[in-house]
C-alpha cells in the first residue's frame, strides 16, 4: 500500500501492473533523453554563437525530426495498446463477483454461490484495533483466492462511484444502470487497499475497499464456513 513521501507507484501485485509499471519507466526514459537534447540545443542558443544563423533550407533536419518523433511514438504506442488489450481481455475467470457502490459503503456478491453476498462498511476510526490503518478498514473483507483470474462486475444503486485498487491496477466506474467489468489476479497474498474514487457525496472519502488474498485452499475453506 502506499506510504508517506512515496514519489512512485505502489508494488505491483498482478502481471499487467508490472507491465504498466516496465511501461511507465521506458516512456520516461524516452521523455528524459528528449528532454535533455532539447535543453542542451536551449543552452547552446543562449551561450554559445551558433553558425549557419541564416540558413533557410534544411531538407535533411526537416525530415530527421519528423521521421524520428512518429517512431517514438509509434513505439510507445503499440506498447500501449498491447496493455489496454490485456486488461480488456477476460480468459474463462474462475470467480465472478458482482460489486454494487452505494452512498456510502460497498455490497459484494459471489454469483457462483448461491445467497453468498454482504455489505461492507468503513470502521470509524473509535473502533479501530492496533495495527489497523484509519479512513481505510471495512469490517467485512473481501477474500479472494491468488493466482485465480477473477471477473468483477461494477454498478451502481444511486449515483457516481469508482472502484479501485492502485496495487491491483484496477479503477471502474460503477453507474447506476451499467455493468462494467474488470479483471484481476493477484500473484501473492496480502492485503491490498483502495477507495472510492469519484466524488459521490459529502462521505465519499469514507468507502475503502479491502481485498484479502489466500491460497485457494484457504480461500475454499473461508467460503465453506461462510455459506
Amino acid at each position: 500500500m502506499a506510504h508517506g513521501l512515496q514519489l512512485g507507484f505502489q508494488d505491483a501485485t498482478s502481471a499487467i501492473m508490472e507491465e504498466l509499471l516496465h511501461l511507465h519507466d521506458h516512456t520516461l526514459m524516452i521523455m528524459f533523453l528528449i528532454s535533455t537534447v532539447v535543453l542542451y540545443i536551449i543552452s547552446l542558443m543562449l551561450w554559445t554563437k551558433l553558425t549557419h544563423t541564416n540558413t533557410m533550407d534544411a531538407q535533411e533536419v526537416e525530415t530527421m525530426w519528423t521521421i524520428l518523433p512518429a517512431i517514438i511514438l509509434i513505439l510507445i504506442a503499440l506498447r500501449s495498446l498491447r496493455i489496454l488489450y490485456m486488461m480488456d481481455e477476460v480468459n474463462n475467470p474462475l470467480l465472478t463477483i458482482k460489486t454494487m457502490g452505494h452512498q456510502w459503503y460497498w455490497s459484494y456478491e459471489y454469483t457462483d454461490y448461491e445467497d453468498f453476498y454482504f455489505d461492507s462498511y468503513m470502521i470509524p476510526t473509535s473502533n479501530l484495533e492496533p495495527g489497523q490503518f484509519r479512513l481505510l478498514e471495512e469490517d467485512n473483507r473481501t477474500v479472494l483466492a491468488m493466482e485465480m483470474p477473477i471477473r468483477m462486475l461494477i454498478s451502481s444503486e444511486d449515483v457516481l462511484h469508482s472502484w479501485a485498487i492502485p496495487s491491483l491496477r484496477i479503477k471502474s466506474d460503477a453507474i447506476p444502470g451499467r455493468l462494467n467489468q474488470a479483471t484481476l489476479t493477484s500473484s501473492r497474498p496480502g492485503l491490498y487497499y483502495g477507495q472510492c474514487s469519484e466524488i459521490c457525496g459529502s462521505n465519499h472519502s469514507f468507502m475503502p475497499i479491502v481485498l484479502e488474498f489466500f491460497p485457494l485452499e484457504h480461500f475454499e475453506n473461508w467460503s465453506t464456513l461462510m455459506l
